[in-house]
C-alpha cells in the first residue's frame, strides 16, 4: 500500500472554560463543557466519556466464513446485526466512532485459527449467532442491513486489504 504523506492539522481553536459532570455509570460518563469556541463566542458542548475502548472482531475460518451476532438494540430500538465485540488478535484499524460528541476509541482485529467454545453472555445480552461466508456480511453492510459505524468500517478494511494481498 503506498504511504501518503500526513494531511496537514490546524492548532485546536476551543478555549475550554469549565467541566461538569452530568451523569456517569460503569460505561461512560457525560460532561457539560462550557468554551470559547472558534468564533469567540460562548458555547456550552455536551461531551460523553467512555470508560472502554471499543473492540470489534473478525471471526475468519479456513474457508472465509465469519460469525456476526444479532441483539435488540435498546439505544436505537433496532435489531443490530454486528461483528463480535471484546478480545484481540491480529490489529485491522483504529477508529474513532463518533468524534463530534464522544471520546470514545475502537479498534478492529481479526481473528483466524479460533475453536468453537462455550458463550458466556451478560444479564444485558440475548444474542443470536449467524456463521456466513464474509462475502455476504460484506454485501449486506452494501446493502445497508448492518449499520453498525464499528461493524461497517472492520468489513469493509477487511474487503479492502484482504484484495489488496491476495492481488499481490
Amino acid at each position: 500500500m503506498k504511504k501518503n504523506k500526513p494531511l496537514p492539522v490546524a492548532p485546536n481553536p476551543w478555549k475550554p472554560r469549565s467541566s461538569e459532570e452530568i451523569y456517569q455509570n460503569p460505561w461512560f460518563s457525560l460532561h457539560e463543557d462550557k468554551v470559547i469556541n472558534p468564533a469567540g463566542g460562548l458555547s456550552h458542548y455536551g461531551k460523553i466519556h467512555f470508560k472502554n475502548l471499543a473492540i470489534g472482531i473478525i471471526p475468519l475460518d479456513e474457508n472465509n466464513n465469519t460469525w456476526l451476532v444479532g441483539q435488540y438494540r435498546y439505544v436505537p430500538d433496532c435489531y443490530s446485526w454486528e461483528i463480535p465485540m471484546g478480545g484481540g488478535w491480529q490489529e485491522l484499524m483504529k477508529l474513532h466512532t463518533s468524534n463530534s460528541v464522544t471520546d470514545e476509541r475502537g479498534l478492529v482485529y481479526v481473528a483466524r485459527g479460533l475453536t468453537e467454545g462455550e458463550t458466556e453472555f451478560e444479564d444485558t445480552e440475548e444474542l443470536l449467532i449467524q456463521k456466513l461466508p464474509l462475502e455476504e456480511a460484506i454485501e449486506r453492510v452494501l446493502s445497508g442491513e448492518i449499520t453498525d459505524a464499528i461493524s461497517v468500517a472492520g468489513l469493509l478494511k477487511l474487503k479492502l486489504t484482504h484484495l489488496t494481498n491476495t492481488n499481490k
